[in-house]
This record gives C-alpha cells, sequence and structure tokens, in this order.
C-alpha cells in the first residue's frame, strides 16, 4: 500500500523571478527545466548558459524558444539565482563572480559542500536555516539528500546512533557519457568506455575515486555531509557504493541503529508522515520501492521496513529517489523556491 500526505514539492503561482540555469543542455540542466515545467513555476526571464559550442543555440521552454548565452552575458543581465549544474571546476570560477552582482547561487557540484561558512541545504530538513547573508548554497549529494529526507523525522523523534549504508547507482549520476557507454554495450556496440569496466549487465563497488583509506570520494560524501546537514558529528557512518546498470534513480540499503527504543509500527508511521517522502511498503503485494517507477518523480520512496533483530534498536529501510530529480534538480528547484517567496535575496 501506498501513503502520502502533502510534499515540499511546489511553486507558489505569485512567484516572478530571473532565474540562470549554468549547465542548461547537461542531464541535470535539462531536468531543472523539466521540474520548472512541470511545477508551473512563474519565471519573469529565464537565462540559459551552457559550453562555448552551445552558445546560440536555442531550447525550448514552454511555449518559447530561448538562445543560450555565455556566462558573462548571464552575469550582465543579473539574474536574482543562479542554478549551477555544470561541474566544480565551473563553480569555482564563477560562482563568486555571480555573486558579485548580488546573485544568489544554488550549486549542483561538489565544490562548495564541506566548505564552513557555505550552508548545504536539504529543504525538508534544514530549510529554516538559511538566511540573506547565504548567496552561495550547495545541493548536496543525490545519495545523501534522498536518505536524509527519509531519516528526517526519525532523527528528530528517535536519535541517530549509527548508519550503515549500500547504493545502487544509476549511470546517471555519472553523465551523459555513462548512459551512452551503457546503450551501446547493450546494443553491442563498442562503446567509450566512461567506467574501468562494462556497466551493461554488470555491477561494480566503485563510485568516485579510491583513497588511502579503501573508501571512495562518494562514499565520504555520503558520511560527512549527512553529519554537516544534521548538525551532528556524533552519528556514526559507514557507507559502500555500488554503481548498476540503471536509468531512473538510486536505491539504498541503510541500516539504521537508534539512541531511543522505538517498535516498528512507530518507525512506519513516522515515514508515513515524514515530507517528502512516500512509503511504498507491502511485500504480500511485491509493492516496494524501484528505480523504473522512482524515475521522473519528485519524491523519496521508501520500503522493506522492518526490525533488526541483531541489534537492541535497528531497524532497516529500502530508499529509492530519482537521483536527478529530488538528488539534484528538484531540490535545487526547492532551494530556490524557498529563498524567494522568504525574500532571502
Amino acid at each position: 500500500m501506498q501513503f502520502c500526505r502533502n510534499k515540499y514539492t511546489t511553486f507558489e503561482q505569485r512567484h516572478n523571478m530571473k532565474l540562470a540555469i549554468v549547465g542548461c543542455t547537461g542531464l541535470v540542466g535539462n531536468e531543472v527545466l523539466n521540474v520548472l515545467d512541470e511545477l508551473s513555476t512563474s519565471v519573469t526571464e529565464l537565462i540559459l548558459v551552457a559550453s562555448e559550442k552551445n552558445i546560440g543555440k536555442k531550447v525550448a521552454f514552454k511555449n518559447s524558444q530561448i538562445r543560450i548565452v555565455s556566462l558573462q552575458d548571464a552575469i550582465d543581465r543579473i539574474p536574482d539565482i543562479a542554478i549551477f549544474c555544470a561541474g566544480s571546476q565551473v563553480s569555482k570560477k564563477w560562482a563568486h563572480k555571480f555573486v558579485e552582482v548580488g546573485t544568489n547561487v544554488i550549486d549542483n557540484s561538489s565544490f562548495f559542500r564541506m566548505q564552513e561558512k557555505i550552508p548545504l541545504i536539504v529543504p525538508e530538513v534544514n530549510r529554516n536555516s538559511l538566511t540573506k547573508a547565504n548567496k552561495i548554497i550547495a545541493n548536496p549529494n543525490c545519495s545523501t539528500i534522498q536518505m536524509v529526507v527519509a531519516l528526517n523525522d526519525i532523527y528528530k523523534q528517535f536519535g541517530l546512533k549509527r548508519l550503515v549504508i549500500s547504493t545502487y547507482q544509476s549511470v546517471t549520476g555519472t553523465g551523459q557519457a555513462a548512459v551512452k557507454q551503457m546503450k551501446d554495450e547493450r546494443k553491442g556496440l563498442k562503446a567509450e568506455k566512461v567506467y574501468p569496466y562494462q556497466i551493461d549487465q554488470n555491477c561494480f563497488p566503485h563510485g568516485g575515486d579510491f583513497l588511502e583509506n579503501g573508501y571512495t570520494t562518494e562514499e565520504i560524501k555520503l558520511i560527512d555531509e549527512t553529519r554537516k546537514i544534521y548538525n551532528d558529528s556524533s552519528i556514526k557512518i559507514t557507507a559502500t557504493v555500488v554503481r548498476i546498470p540503471v536509468i531512473g534513480g538510486h536505491s539504498e540499503s541503510v541500516n539504521v541503529e537508534t539512541h531511543s527504543p522505538f517498535e516498528i509500527q512507530e518507525i512506519k508511521e513516522t515515514l508515513i508522515n515524514t515530507p517528502g517522502v512516500k512509503v511504498q511498503d507491502n511485500p504480500s503485494k511485491f509493492d516496494y520501492p524501484m528505480p523504473i517507477t522512482a524515475h521522473k518523480k519528485n519524491d523519496v520512496f521508501v520500503g522493506r521496513i522492518r526490525k533488526d533483530t541483531s541489534v537492541s534498536n535497528g531497524f532497516n529501510l529500502w530508499i529509492v529517489a530519482d537521483n536527478l530529480r529530488k538528488g539534484a534538480a528538484t531540490n535545487a528547484v526547492q532551494i530556490a523556491d524557498y529563498i524567494f517567496k522568504n525574500n532571502l535575496l
């Protein structure tokens, strides 16, 4: 059975803003456009930015054809908000230049996430921490976002002592070239490899770069970002990231140990009432979250909710979300919504 409540996923019609999207032709940038369109946003001026080879090309949005401009042209038009979807090096070089003209920057890259004075925001969890002084706001890693949304009310009610996370991540998290590699392999074509191995009909425990301690950068992001978002360094976290040949979303098996005791029905009820979460948890009818059903949706889906009988205060969850939606584009659009309607520009 599927349960849901009102979710923090809609814009109010009264919103009017001048919005720039940096990296509009990439997977995340394109998804930002889709989210803006589907949520009926009222943007007075949409400024689209991409690489030099795309400048001058037109992108369809609603009933308009919008011409792609350069980064400097976008700055000269002084947008209210700029959503960056173009990678760490672009953010490093250009984000502060937008801030200098008064633009608020929401950055999807990893560049600002762990900088001390930059807020790392998931609207359902910590949007109230934003102030007018926050001119650059970091969007967390996609896998982190879906997990902290699912666990937020559990954290508030029972506390989080320890998390053991295993992720099963879509190739879309790596970008268009990785999607092409998988599709070419599936067709039996010679594929240009983004990954060190074939990804079609395969999976490998490797996301990001390997570090000296044996973890990967994607695994460390889950650990560090979760603690920063909850503002709680006491949570014990370990993670393993696995890449799988899927388009549609990231999945996570999360073993949770809380500080306070609970009944498993309390956990289920808490999840049912958590903003941004849809519970799918009816194993007798094979009803549980999957990437194929989470694809193009904005919520976080949770199922396989069950007690861990090996520890006193433990339980298991299966968490799935579209990594290009709630894991990136939707989260960024929600942040833009919040700072605009709360006059934080």
